[in-house]
């Protein structure tokens, strides 16, 4: 497998928060354009958005929520990640008929993958204890039960009352050490973001600067938009760990559309690498809906997508595979190389990166 990119990245160019916070608009955020035919790089303001497309072209934009799944205690924070299917229910006439019944892996349930972290001055760090069987009081009167280890950082655990209606009543939206401050779970929600009721442990952040005036532009310009649906897990800011498995959602519609619009010579172009990933399920033979463990790497390349509409990523992170994937590896250095010297911001609150064929 290709090493994915390494370079520094100063603190300074981490957005510590919304640039609503700042004093601008949630599309007032600058972006990166590298057109992967020719090469080229230029700088634009995330509004040139509908200029910078063709009509014709279709953006295939994420709806999943954000759910508020961090739980804090005193000296722990619970990053809740991912359903797993309950237990199967017990037939109704036994005696112990109380026990949780099946979500399903479909966010309802009480079994989900967690992340356990240690909090500090800074946010909260990962931390590697815990025992299966422990179990954990957390706020409201509920228990969280560990049931076994999944990875090193994350645990199969049950909860004593459905997660999703209980992080909506007591969670707060994931953040770590580069966001200084708690922000209104509002701020964590984008314009796509149809379905309050599930969601994923983090924010699809690409489409976080799409405005009602700027998807009106877009139409307008002949720009066409459909939905998938991908609920992220936690990040993985190890090196050496892939993406963990993900539900996903391709409307039969969106897909179809996808095939009508390359087949008619525009282009199809990911908003965030959670499209990227489903719609590359779909490509290399998976299901519709589902889980998806694909990976988007150099070798496997992409078949689905044209393009990809993305914020900028850490070193060495899962995701500059998909990126060279799509890019190539000299055009995705070079956009690196202009977004360090630009002093472009890094994260989900900050700046944009598009990737498009010319």
């Amino acid at each position: 497998m290709s090493e994915t990119l390494d370079f520094a990245l100063p603190s300074d160019l981490e957005a510590h928060e919304p640039p609503e916070a700042r004093g601008r608009a949630r599309d007032d955020v600058r972006l990166l354009v590298g057109r992967s035919a020719s090469g080229a790089v230029t700088h634009h303001a995330f509004r040139d958005l509908p200029g910078l497309l063709r009509p014709g072209d279709l953006l295939v934009v994420n709806t999943s929520a954000t759910l508020p799944a961090a739980i804090r205690l005193d000296r722990l924070a619970v990053h809740f990640s991912t359903p797993l299917p309950d237990p199967p229910a017990p037939d109704p006439s036994t005696p112990d008929a109380s026990a949780p019944g099946s979500g399903h892996g479909s966010g309802a349930g009480r079994d989900w993958l967690v992340e356990l972290r240690r909090r500090s001055g800074k946010g909260s760090l990962p931390y590697y204890g815990g025992s299966p069987g422990e179990w954990i009081p957390m706020p409201d009167g509920a228990t969280l039960t560990l049931v076994r280890r999944h990875t090193d950082r994350l645990w199969h655990a049950r909860m004593s009352t459905p997660v999703v209606p209980y992080l909506l009543r007591n969670g707060v939206p994931i953040r770590y050490g580069y966001v200084r401050r708690d922000w209104p779970a509002s701020d964590y929600q984008t314009a796509f973001a149809f379905d309050r009721d599930d969601g994923g442990a983090e924010m699809p952040s690409a489409a976080r600067p799409f405005t009602p005036d700027l998807v009106t532009r877009l139409v307008a310009r002949g720009v066409l938009l459909a939905p998938l649906t991908l609920h992220t897990g936690v990040a993985s800011p190890e090196a050496h760990e892939p993406p963990y498995a993900e539900r996903y959602r391709v409307p039969e519609p969106t897909w179809e559309l996808t095939r009508h619009v390359r087949a008619r010579g525009g282009r199809v172009i990911a908003v965030g690498t959670t499209a990227v990933r489903a719609l590359e399920t779909v490509a290399a033979g998976g299901p519709l809906a589902g889980w998806t463990e694909h990976v988007v790497t150099p070798e496997r390349g992409v078949r689905a997508v044209d393009g990809l509409l993305t914020g900028l990523h850490e070193p060495k992170s899962s995701h500059l595979m998909m990126l060279t994937a799509i890019a190539g590896r000299p055009l995705l250095a070079e956009l690196y190389a202009a977004a360090l010297a630009e002093r472009y911001l890094w994260h989900e609150f900050g700046d944009l990166n598009l990737i498009v064929s010319d």
